[in-house]
């Protein structure tokens, strides 16, 4: 059986909502990331169909992708300024070091914790 006709299931019995493979959903149908690129969002319609994909990265496996109708979409909510605020807070939070409190201008690693020169100033004072 191969991944074309495993996942085609346009009405739904075999995965319990239509289903179809990779590049062939019909039109009026759309994921999340596409209706984000037409500055509409779900506005809390259920799932209309999926579809579902072989892939072998990042994990090995079968892979899915959610589709909600195109017409009951609704827009995007318009960012406010206190959106804007929060969301520049929050950006300068991640740049902030919390041993030395300076402002390091990049996202601090999380593998680190730190900025750079703090977490090697150990090794580098040896």
């Amino acid at each position: 059986m191969t991944a074309r006709t495993r996942f085609w299931d346009p009405d739904g019995t075999r995965y319990g909502i239509p289903t179809y493979p990779y590049r062939l959903a019909p039109d009026g149908l759309a994921s999340r990331r596409q209706l984000r690129a037409k500055g509409l969002r779900p506005g809390g319609q259920e799932i209309a169909a999926q579809i579902l994909w072989r892939s072998r990265r990042p994990r090995p496996g079968v892979r899915a992708a959610y589709l909600y109708r195109i017409e009951l979409a609704l827009p995007v909510r318009p960012m406010t300024p206190a959106k804007w605020q929060a969301v520049a807070a929050a950006l300068a939070a991640r740049r902030m070091c919390p041993d030395c409190g300076l402002d390091r201008g990049y996202t601090i690693p999380t593998s680190l914790g730190v900025c750079v020169p703090c977490a090697y100033a150990p090794t580098l004072a040896a």
